[in-house]
């Protein structure tokens, strides 16, 4: 499975089966980083091309290495998460510069 990026394709920003032929992230990874992925409902209705794909909460690398633009946590803290959160809930990111 993976996640297309690839504004080109009648698929972007939706989780496709692999063999992909446009540009995708694999939802594999050996770090484990993708055990846990929530989706983030970014630029999903309707979607607009080239505003950006793939915005998950997932499982952070070790020292909270930086993202490509997900939300990193640590695994334990994501099953806490998952527990309190419904399809109700929002996700607000602030820009903190």
């Amino acid at each position: 499975m993976a996640w297309c990026d690839d504004p080109s394709s009648k698929k972007y920003n939706k989780l496709v089966i692999l063999p992909f032929k446009f540009s995708h992230e694999k939802l594999y990874r050996k770090e484990n980083v993708y055990d846990i992925i929530l989706v983030l409902n970014y630029n999903t209705s309707p979607i607009k091309k080239n505003k950006g794909s793939a915005i998950f909460i997932h499982v952070a690398k070790k020292n909270y290495k930086k993202t490509e633009g997900c939300i990193a946590l640590k695994k334990n803290h994501i099953l806490k998460l998952i527990k309190t959160i419904n399809s109700k809930t929002k996700v607000i990111i602030e820009n903190q510069r």
